[in-house]
C-alpha cells in the first residue's frame, strides 16, 4: 500500500514510466508554475512550463531533508532567472514566505495527460536566498523552509497587557478594566525566580506555606 492514488501507482509501477517533477511559487503578485523539463502540462487548474517568462526556468531541487530537534524540514530549490531584473526581484526581501508546492507526477504517453492527482511531495515557503553571478550566467538559490517552520514561532515581545492586547485586538478594552491581579504573568521572557520558603508543619502552616509561594 503506498500514499499514492491508483492511477499514480499503476503508471509508476509501468514499464519505463514518464515522469516529471512540477514546482509552483505563489509570489505576491505572480505565479510561477515550472516543471523539470522542457514541456507544457495543466493540472489542479495550473499550467506547468518548463519556463516561466518572466522569471526564467528550474535548475534543480536539492533532496529533502528531515528537521531535528528545533528544526523543521526543508530543502534548496535554483532558478535561473531570465535577466538581472528577474534575480533582483526574486531575491527581493517581499518574495520571504512566498509558498512553494512542490509535485510528483507522471504522464500518460498514449494521450499526452497528466494522470490524474500527481503525489504531492512538499509544502514550504521562500526562506533564504543566495544569488550568484558570472560574466554569462546567474542562479538564484532558494532555501525552502517546510510550512512547519512556523511551529517555532516563541511569540517573543507578546506580553499580557492592554497595549500589547489591542495592537491585535484594536478597541477591546477587556484588559482596561482588570484590577486585583496579584501575580504577573510574563511573557516571552523567563519569569524571575520565586521565593523558597521552609515547609512548616500542620494544616494550617501548610496554608501558610501555599499563600506565601502563590503570592
Amino acid at each position: 500500500m503506498t500514499q499514492l492514488t491508483v492511477e499514480m501507482d499503476a503508471a509508476l509501477r509501468g514499464l519505463s514510466p514518464t515522469i516529471f517533477g512540477a514546482v509552483s511559487i505563489d509570489l505576491p503578485d505572480h505565479q510561477i508554475n515550472l516543471l523539470d523539463g522542457a514541456a507544457t502540462l495543466s493540472f489542479s487548474g495550473r499550467t506547468y512550463r518548463g519556463k516561466d517568462a518572466t522569471y526564467g526556468t528550474l535548475s534543480a531541487i536539492e533532496s529533502l531533508t528531515d528537521g531535528m530537534g528545533n528544526e523543521a524540514p526543508r530543502l534548496s530549490i535554483t532558478l535561473l532567472p531570465s535577466g538581472d531584473a528577474a534575480a533582483a526581484d526574486l531575491a527581493g526581501p517581499y518574495m520571504q514566505g512566498s509558498l512553494v508546492t512542490i509535485y510528483l507526477g507522471a504522464v500518460n504517453r498514449s494521450t499526452g495527460q497528466v494522470i490524474p492527482s500527481p503525489h504531492l511531495l512538499f509544502i514550504g515557503e521562500l526562506d533564504v536566498p543566495t544569488l550568484t553571478a558570472s560574466e554569462n550566467s546567474r542562479q538564484l538559490d532558494y532555501e525552502v523552509a517546510s510550512i512547519f517552520e512556523r511551529f517555532f514561532s516563541d511569540d517573543e515581545g507578546a506580553r499580557l497587557a492592554t497595549g500589547f492586547h489591542k495592537s491585535i485586538w484594536p478597541g477591546e478594552l477587556g484588559f482596561d478594566f482588570q484590577t486585583g491581579v496579584p501575580q504577573g504573568v510574563y511573557w516571552g521572557v523567563e519569569a524571575p525566580p520565586k521565593a523558597v520558603y521552609p515547609l512548616p508543619n500542620g494544616i494550617g502552616g501548610i496554608f501558610e506555606y501555599a499563600r506565601q509561594v502563590l503570592r
